[in-house]
């Protein structure tokens, strides 16, 4: 695949879209850049993935990748 915008982590959390319908929403099992592991893969660059629990991925199918962070409420 290609990373066409942003930065792709292995610990980030993604969803798989379809058509614009969102099919799956896991995680990332490995992230490979040739054929080393990597940690990140920046945009423009190519990279392998697996996905852990799903291994139905079709040509034109859309990953977009994100990250929950949680922020301290100030009053």
């Amino acid at each position: 695949c290609m990373v066409t915008s942003g930065v792709v982590r292995r610990s980030a959390r993604l969803r798989l879209l379809r058509n614009n319908v969102v099919v799956f929403t896991g995680e990332l099992d490995s992230l490979k850049r040739f054929k080393d592991d990597a940690k990140e893969v920046k945009e423009g660059f190519e990279c392998g993935l697996n996905i852990k629990g799903y291994n139905d991925i079709e040509e034109g199918d859309q990953l977009e990748f994100f990250e929950i962070k949680e922020v301290a409420r100030t009053i």
